[in-house]
């Protein structure tokens, strides 16, 4: 009974979201329109990046207004031309597409059209046929605008579709960042201006995930919250089910397994679904069966005075439980080890834009290292990623895009009010997930100025107000005296780079400094603790002995040595560890990158350095220590 209260409780704690933002997926009662493809495209170059603004360029065609060039979507820009400047370029870019849609989505004014935007970077306007229908603040996270009734006000016109994006970082966004005028005329040019931030990873802009158009009936399944559990053999699932455009609606709930057969359902909105002889949702390696996902169908039947309203949502359910100890981490009650990677959605020419050939690659080469997990850093990643990890048990840490915060203005209350709207949008979206076992809020802010303490309470009680079944953490550097925010998270994370941006080319004071570090933290703090990153530059196929900095020898030893504290702590507090990083990616031009950061253990195009045969032997062999496969088993499954 006290079991089913606590999913009472942490449901009645994820409802405080008061509206939904399903994936939206096809049924027999909705559609989909993918827009993926080339759009017309141009960048404001005016001084003030407002032209399009004052000239009203959404009122018509863009084409019609000035020239434009063809662009894909999904896609960063920046790498898509050979013009320089608009590989740099910061300010608002334009965006459009014709789109011709179905008559009956027309004819039929029982039918929601809504237009959604899986992300773009970072300010976002969207008109239809001239008329604004929506903007959203953030990027990395989607918007959506429901405009069936603007397409039936004239029937006849096509559906031109408008997006303008603009990618300046200031004091308040998330990630944050300073725009620099250069006055001096002796050595700038007029207008000259650079766009400054605290990150490092290239600030890529456009639109990043796909855009379409869905319909739903008028009376449509808003939003569902699934919170799991088992007992002995018997699962339970809490949903809750959240319709909008009726006051009264017949409902069937149905949770269905793998094999299409019907496991449990219900009549009612909201409750508790016991599921026998459950197959729990397991990470990789950590089970013979990892990732089962059942289906929860939801239908929904309302009538009004005309018509009557069907609606079908199918989402996939991981049941499953996650804790957490003074020491250790538990998954269905076992104790589990991180051992993974942290990631970035960067590539060749695409940039940031979802690739389903790269996204593929990934997870394969993860499977092969034998990572059980990744973090999303410094940002949330596109959901068809999220829902890869379910259907492959990998573990995930979802992060927000709170990097880089390091200026005192950036702790103010317009900067606290706008991430916890972030992580609003983020629970949201990412809430019911399986995969996603924890919340990163943000990533080595400041947290040494006075301002940093009540920021990160704040933050960090609002999300484990949002859902508090999940831990939270942010992520800190190995400094724990100056740390304001660590004594609120539930897991403490932490980054260190010893022997590379501290005591260069010395590699004996890793095992001093990193135990110091790890003793440091737990002993004030008394929590588990996750070494979130660490690790090397390499240049790929740059070789010296003895090894020196930048070479792979001197990757590989680096992390063995950072291996051999893991291995004594890991008995003791210490959580997991995840590598930085898992393939080089792009950042802004500097002397101390030389194309991008060099840190992966693959290059950017995906090849195994030789720090990738070390980490792939490790994590094997922590696999068959710490999971539940046979001593026999080497090598994954393919996907």
């Amino acid at each position: 009974m006290l079991r089913v209260l606590w999913l009472f409780a942490a449901l009645d704690a994820a409802l405080l979201l008061d509206t939904g933002m399903l994936f939206p997926r096809e049924s027999s009662s909705r559609e989909r329109k993918e827009l993926n493809g080339l759009w017309a495209f141009r960048a404001d170059g005016s001084p003030n990046r407002n032209q399009g603004f004052e000239s009203a360029w959404y009122k018509s065609r863009l084409a019609e207004t000035g020239p434009v060039i063809d662009m894909p979507v999904p896609a960063s820009y920046n790498d898509i031309t050979q013009d320089p400047t608009l590989r740099d370029f910061i300010g608002w870019v334009w965006y459009e597409r014709e789109v011709t849609v179905p008559t009956r989505w027309i004819t039929d004014d029982g039918l929601r059209v809504v237009l959604r935007v899986g992300s773009a970077h970072y300010y976002s306007v969207v008109w239809v046929n001239g008329v604004k229908v929506t903007e959203h603040e953030g990027g990395h996270l989607p918007f959506e605008a429901e405009i069936g009734t603007l397409l039936r006000k004239d029937p006849t016109m096509p559906c031109r579709i408008t997006i303008a994006v603009n990618n300046t970082l200031n004091l308040h966004t998330l990630p944050p960042g300073t725009i620099q005028y250069m006055t001096d005329r002796t050595r700038y040019p007029a207008g000259f201006f650079v766009q400054n931030y605290n990150f490092d990873f290239f600030n890529y802009a456009g639109i990043h995930r796909p855009v379409l158009l869905y319909t739903t009936p008028k009376a449509y399944v808003d939003d569902i919250t699934v919170v799991t559990d088992f007992l002995d053999n018997t699962g339970l699932v809490r949903y809750g089910v959240s319709v909008k455009g009726t006051t009264s609606a017949a409902m069937k709930v149905t949770l269905i397994d793998k094999g299409g057969h019907c496991v449990v359902s219900s009549n009612e909105a909201s409750g508790v679904l016991k599921v026998p002889n459950v197959n729990l949702w397991w990470p990789y390696l950590m089970h013979q069966n990892p990732g089962y996902l059942y289906s929860l169908e939801v239908r929904l039947k309302a009538t009004d005075e005309s018509s009557t309203y069907e609606d079908v949502y199918t989402l996939p359910v991981g049941i499953r439980t996650v804790n957490v100890s003074s020491t250790q981490f538990f998954i269905n009650n076992k104790p589990f080890y991180f051992h993974g990677v942290n990631k970035h959605e960067d590539a060749d020419i695409r940039g940031k834009g979802l690739d389903w050939p790269l996204i593929v690659k990934d997870f394969n080469l993860m499977k092969w290292l034998g990572a059980n997990s990744f973090r999303t850093s410094h940002y949330p990643y596109a959901e068809e990623i999220l829902q890869m990890c379910d259907r492959h048990g990998i573990v995930v840490i979802d992060e927000s895009p709170g990097v880089g915060i390091k200026d005192i203005r950036s702790f103010g209350n317009a900067s606290l009010s706008h991430h916890l709207a972030v992580m609003d949008e983020l629970v949201r979206r990412d809430k019911n997930h399986p995969s996603v076992v924890m919340w990163s809020v943000a990533n080595e802010p400041a947290a040494e100025m006075p301002p940093a303490e009540n920021y990160f309470k704040t933050l960090i009680m609002h999300t484990k107000a949002l859902d508090p079944t999940r831990p939270v953490t942010y992520i800190t550097d190995s400094n724990f005296s100056r740390d304001k925010g660590a004594p609120f998270v539930d897991v403490i994370c932490v980054n260190s780079y010893f022997s590379w941006y501290h005591d260069p080319g010395h590699l004996e004071v890793i095992p001093v400094q990193l135990n110091t570090q790890f003793e440091d933290w737990y002993g004030k703090y008394k929590k588990p603790i996750i070494q979130s990153e660490y690790g090397a530059d390499v240049v790929p196929g740059l070789h010296n002995d003895p090894p020196v900095m930048f070479t792979e020898e001197y990757q590989k030893l680096v992390l063995q040595q950072y291996h051999s504290v893991f291995d004594q702590k890991r008995k003791k507090y210490v959580i997991g560890e995840l590598i930085w990083n898992f393939a080089d990616f792009m950042t802004t031009q500097g002397i101390t990158r030389v194309v991008g950061n060099k840190k992966g253990v693959f290059t950017r195009q995906r090849q195994p350095k030789a720090a990738a045969f070390i980490l792939k032997e490790r994590y094997w062999r922590l696999a068959n220590e710490t999971g539940a496969l046979p001593l026999w088993t080497k090598y994954p499954c393919p996907l």
